[in-house]
């Protein structure tokens, strides 16, 4: 074995670890982000166009795992050009100020063979909130799916400030739901 080899199989063995950590694709065209309120009781359903994830994710050793989220705020939809007009204003996402909302975890664990939950913690306008997510993983070829839902409290975000703060209106629960289409993960 010449040093040249040697040199490349000594690269080879550094790097192996660092691998099997790769980071995760997410495939816009497949994911979605999008969120439910009740507006005097009927639901209204709105969504996030852009957003992005940092995935490294084993499904053998679940704990190692780290997700990012950053979802540009500026984005929200509820498919009404009056509404959408106010979601960026400073009572709602005050986009000027915070442009993005983020998640970052601090821990996976595995429930069964395709159910997970994800703590961590979700920053809107500011404030920051710990939130345990249930996610399900279904994998089809080489795509890995991750789909769940989970409530939030706006008011505790300061989503739907001053007026927008009675909740006869605008109720306090929204569920957020999303489903976030990956390449490279492992077998479940």
């Amino acid at each position: 074995m010449n040093a040249h080899t040697a040199s490349l199989l000594f690269a080879s063995a550094l790097l192996a670890p660092l691998a099997a950590q790769a980071q995760q694709q997410m495939i816009p065209a497949q994911s979605e982000i999008s969120f439910v309120s009740r507006q005097m009781g009927v639901p209204v359903e709105g969504r996030f166009k852009t957003f992005n994830a940092q995935v490294v994710f084993d499904p053998a050793k679940p704990a190692s795992s780290s997700i990012a989220f950053t979802v540009d705020t500026g984005s929200a939809t509820l498919g009404v050009r009056e509404s959408d007009a106010e979601l960026p204003k400073a009572v709602w996402f005050n986009v000027a100020q915070f442009p993005k909302a983020t998640f970052q975890s601090s821990g996976v664990k595995r429930l069964d063979t395709t159910r997970f939950e994800v703590a961590g913690k979700l920053s809107i306008k500011g404030v920051s909130s710990d939130v345990v997510v249930p996610v399900t993983l279904a994998q089809s070829g080489a795509t890995t799916t991750a789909t769940g839902s989970f409530p939030i409290q706006r008011l505790t975000f300061r989503i739907g400030e001053k007026e927008w703060s009675d909740t006869s209106m605008v109720a306090d629960e929204v569920m957020v739901k999303f489903k976030i289409a990956l390449t490279g993960v492992g077998k479940l």
